[in-house]
């Protein structure tokens, strides 16, 4: 499947989202570098799935309650309490996306360098879980 150069920019958009997030944590929870992250991203899957697909996806009855987290999340960045809302958004996140990763699991298992780990790692851990 061949991408837009609209999603190819929406792609660009969440990689950068997921890079200045990544460093506002590293940076030891930087305020403006968060922000940046959750400005971005957002931009870039508006981007990459349209306007429309993006508020439905995030407006649909199964998500509301990740998507008011994942609000909160980034209204408490932006007033200034980065680990504070980093929790809160990262509890709207795995709220929102925690049936994708799955699919990531077994994308990430099948790149030739990091499969066999990825593919031993998640295999185990689920031999190993009590339930």
């Amino acid at each position: 499947m061949w991408l837009t150069d609209q999603q190819k920019v929406g792609v660009a958009f969440c990689s950068g989202g997921a890079f200045f997030f990544t460093f506002g944590v590293i940076m030891f929870f930087d305020k403006a570098m968060l922000a940046m992250g959750n400005v971005l991203f957002l931009i870039g899957l508006a981007l990459t799935m349209g306007v429309n697909r993006t508020f439905l996806f995030f407006a649909r009855r199964e998500k509301w309650k990740g998507s008011v987290t994942f609000a909160i999340g980034i209204l408490v960045i932006f007033l200034k309490y980065p680990l504070i809302g980093f929790v809160i958004e990262c509890y709207g996140i795995l709220n929102l996306f925690g049936d994708f990763f799955g699919v990531i699991i077994s994308f990430l298992g099948s790149i030739p360098v990091i499969g066999p780990y990825i593919t031993r790692a998640a295999g185990s851990a689920g031999r190993t879980l009590p339930v």
